[in-house]
């Protein structure tokens, strides 16, 4: 914005230049005109008179003639030292004219080398700023006014600067808020290894330092290792997955998946789990509803959203699974009737290891996240409303 307002007042300052030097340029054309009439008219006036002395019997007419028509003049009479094409008879005119002109081409002079030194200067100045703007790039200070440069030919330079400013600074901001997020993400992971972790080796000790423990109770301690060590795994394996999201290395297949496909396998997946909590699926699916993406992908995110209402479902309840389409996108809704997620807990249900007030302990919070990623790779998008009678998941995948 600067540099506009500053080259909209440079071209003010040239133009008001130029329009001086034309109306100089004319005013001394008219002064010489002027003067040129009054000393030509001045030289006429005196021949006539000593034309008249010796040839008194000459009319007004007559002279008039001899003036108004030159080409009858014998130009013979100036040949003593006169250059009829070059030379003014009345040496007044041409010592005037050229005074007046040296005056004049000297004040040209003078403007322009004002002018000209005046740019120099400003752009020696341009060439400093953009010099200081570089080494305050190098110590790493992208809090740079580089707008104030005049609008010429470092312009260009200059454009560049700015654009190489911006991408810096914005690379330094991404860099910092990767290292902040890489941080956070190493504390949680820390955070969720370090309790399956401390339970595994602490039956472990109790195993080794009890020698008379029942075979019973070493049984359940085994089950309950493994049963951690495979939490473990899960957390490695969806930690490994979302990594790969992350660094965009995932190429996901297209072609066109019927949803009831889906769903029947989803259904297999969790099983175990509604047979445990005695909850039953209610399905209701159009057998014409389908989208383009990659069916193995879409299985494994549809079963992590069914599997947390299976989750926080209560026991002898029931989940309702309802898929379709229409013109613009195909749909699958999930609604189970467990416990209302509170409003200020459901903008951060997709965010990573959160876990919110009805948080369980089997569920490490990373499953919805990448959820959520898998839906989105293939046009999708993933909402979440929550009332105190039941929750719903609303899964749309667009068809453009």
């Amino acid at each position: 914005m600067k540099n506009k307002i500053k080259l909209k007042n440079t071209l003010k300052k040239i133009f008001i230049l130029m329009t001086v030097f034309i109306i100089i340029f004319f005013f001394i054309l008219y002064l010489e005109r002027k003067i040129y009439i009054y000393n030509y008219n001045k030289t006429i006036a005196n021949i006539i008179d000593n034309v008249l002395v010796k040839y008194p019997n000459l009319t007004e007419e007559e002279i008039i003639n001899i003036l108004n028509n030159p080409q009858e003049i014998n130009i013979n009479y100036f040949k003593y030292g006169i250059d009829i094409y070059n030379d003014s008879i009345i040496k007044n005119n041409d010592s005037l004219f050229i005074f007046i002109n040296i005056i004049y081409l000297i004040f040209i002079i003078v403007i322009i080398t004002f002018v000209f030194i005046k740019y120099e200067k400003e752009k020696d100045q341009d060439i400093k700023d953009i010099t200081k703007y570089l080494n305050e790039i190098n110590k790493r200070n992208y809090e740079l006014d580089i707008d104030n440069l005049s609008e010429d030919e470092l312009s260009i330079l200059k454009n560049e600067l700015v654009k190489i400013t911006k991408i810096l600074k914005e690379n330094s901001y991404n860099l910092e808020k990767d290292k902040l997020e890489l941080k956070t993400a190493l504390e949680d992971i820390s955070h969720q290894l370090k309790t399956p972790l401390t339970s595994i080796l602490i039956m472990v000790d109790n195993i080794i330092e009890d020698k008379n423990m029942s075979k019973n109770k070493k049984e359940e301690f085994l089950l309950d290792i493994k049963r951690e060590a495979l939490n473990i795994n899960f957390l490695v394996q969806s930690l490994l997955k979302l990594a790969k999201f992350d660094a965009s290395t995932i190429a996901f297949t297209k072609e066109k998946v019927y949803l009831e496909e889906i769903i029947n396998e989803v259904i297999k997946k969790v099983a175990y789990l509604s047979d445990l909590k005695n909850i039953k699926l209610i399905v209701k699916i159009d057998e014409k509803a389908s989208i383009v993406g990659d069916k193995n992908w879409q299985i494994e995110a549809i079963t992590n959203i069914l599997k947390n209402c299976l989750e926080y479902s209560f026991v002898n309840s029931k989940i309702d699974l309802e898929c379709g389409q229409n013109n613009v996108y195909s749909y699958i809704y999930i609604t189970d009737y467990g416990k209302e997620i509170k409003k200020e807990e459901l903008k951060h249900i997709f965010d990573r290891f959160y876990q919110g007030e009805n948080k369980n302990n089997t569920n490490v919070g990373i499953g919805l996240e990448l959820s959520k990623k898998i839906i989105n790779k293939d046009n999708g998008i993933i909402l979440v409303e929550s009332t105190k009678e039941k929750t719903t998941f609303r899964i749309k995948y667009y068809n453009w």
